[in-house]
């Protein structure tokens, strides 16, 4: 690995370690009779590891003895007409190298009712046939899709899930956790508030804010 290279990977770890999912974050499914629901993130690859993360909804109805994921996947787009990816893996392990960082779980009672919401939304998802880095529609935007169509999950995105305050032609909304309310131009521009995600200010797709997780910050995501 180059000097650059390890650099890099030494402080994306100094930025993330409070927040890295452990080994086994995600319970076994072949031992846990009870519905899951996990959302994560991890940075994603190359360069755009250091300002962006990519995130994911995993599920796992009660008595299914494996986890079912969906993610929007940019690079689909060249050999297929959708970049939403509906399939079975492992939720908690590591994107391309970066460890995960689990934002939001449910478990148990109730939880079979969100998974279907869950898939319903993923399977309405607007924008599968479009894909942005910048400002989006991204991954992001398709977590926060989810979040705003299943707010029980009480998602609290970071500063760095770039995209997530896309709203395409829309300007006003819910917030990216669901609640509360959102102003955004494009994902350029905006203001969201919510009892979840505190008060954020989008700034050409960079976000600043506070809220029960901490400071939000570019680059960093969150920190307190």
């Amino acid at each position: 690995m180059s000097a650059r290279g390890t650099l890099r990977t030494l402080v994306l770890a100094a930025i993330a370690s409070p927040w890295l999912a452990d080994a086994g974050a995600a319970p076994d499914a072949r031992d846990t009779a009870d519905a899951v629901v996990q959302v994560y993130g991890a940075r994603a690859m190359g360069v755009k590891g250091w300002f962006a993360v990519h995130t994911w909804v995993a599920v796992k109805p009660t008595g299914a003895t494996a986890y079912t994921v969906y993610e929007v996947i940019g690079w689909r787009l060249r050999w297929s007409d959708s970049a939403l990816a509906v399939r079975t893996r492992q939720p908690d392990a590591p994107w391309f190298g970066s460890a995960p960082e689990l934002y939001a779980e449910k478990r148990g009672r109730g939880v079979d009712e969100l998974i279907k919401r869950i898939d319903k939304a993923a399977r309405d998802y607007p924008y599968a046939g479009e894909y942005t880095l910048w400002p989006g529609p991204n991954s992001n935007t398709f977590t926060a899709w989810i979040a705003r169509h299943v707010p029980e999950l009480e998602l609290d995105l970071p500063a760095t899930a770039i995209g997530k305050d896309y709203l395409g032609s829309t300007v006003l909304s819910t917030a990216p956790s669901g609640s509360g309310f959102q102003l955004s131009l494009f994902g350029l521009l905006g203001i969201a508030a919510s009892g979840v995600g505190g008060l954020e200010v989008n700034l050409l797709g960079l976000n600043f804010g506070v809220g029960r997780s901490g400071l939000k910050l570019p680059v960093l995501g969150r920190l307190g």
